[in-house]
């Protein structure tokens, strides 16, 4: 489960009200936003490149359907989507935070992409979107940020067509011990350094690598999404296992 039965919640390694973990995460990437793409790049040795492509070549969307890029941030996902959806398809960038959102916005254009993208700020829990509305939802490095991940996973599936497809990436659990021996000291030893340095905010980057770790690992993942009543999910681990993509479908 997502909630303690105390009505507390995880924000990393601390135990907080539920209530108060949107504004905590809220804070984190408010003070993150607009050094977000660089830190991608140097965290992931610039392999987050590589993710995200192999999440498009999963997700089977053709010209003139609706997606929804939700948590996408600054919009690396909406901006190929963009393209492959062309003039006659939709792109919704959703994410909590305006500040990314923002980031987002301004570059996809100075990228020169508008007309078929729409900016919605929105929690995942509670979706403002009809149901039966999207083609294909992906969620890329957000869910772990998600205080209800078993809600917003309903919330994914009411407004997703039948026939469509979710796509959720993100970090997970490596089985390698070795692998998993370098990742952690990187996580925790060299990750807050980076961000302080980067972006001023070792805090917010340490917050990160624990939120990795209280993430549930693949098996758990695809089991919540057969809960929320997807089918045919399986997911692929990318680096090791470092991340997965889960995919499942409404039938």
């Amino acid at each position: 489960m997502t909630q303690q039965a105390d009505d507390t919640t995880h924000f990393g390694y601390q135990t907080v009200a539920t209530e108060d973990k949107v504004e905590k995460v809220a804070e984190v990437f408010h003070s993150v936003a607009a050094k977000y793409d660089v830190m991608n790049d140097l965290m992931s040795f610039g392999i987050h490149r590589v993710w995200k492509r192999f999440t498009i070549d999963c997700s089977g969307i053709r010209p003139g359907q609706k997606v929804l890029d939700l948590a996408g941030g600054t919009g690396d996902l909406t901006a190929k989507f963009s393209r492959v959806v062309g003039s006659q398809g939709h792109v919704v960038l959703a994410d909590i935070n305006d500040s990314m959102l923002k980031v987002g916005r301004a570059k996809l254009r100075d990228l020169g992409i508008e007309g078929n993208v729409e900016y919605v700020q929105a929690n995942a829990e509670a979706l403002p979107f009809p149901d039966n509305h999207f083609d294909l939802i992906t969620i890329a490095f957000g869910l772990r940020n998600v205080t209800d991940k078993d809600k917003a996973l309903r919330s994914m599936y009411r407004v997703l067509k039948p026939g469509g497809r979710l796509l959720v990436l993100e970090f997970s659990k490596t089985e390698q011990a070795l692998l998993s021996k370098a990742y952690d000291f990187y996580s925790f030893n060299i990750l807050p350094g980076m961000g302080k340095v980067v972006a001023n905010d070792a805090d917010s980057y340490r917050y990160l690598a624990e939120s990795i770790r209280m993430h549930p690992d693949q098996e758990t993942l695809k089991g919540m999404m057969q809960d929320a009543e997807f089918e045919g999910v399986e997911y692929f681990n990318l680096t090791g296992g470092i991340v997965a993509l889960h995919r499942g479908y409404k039938f």
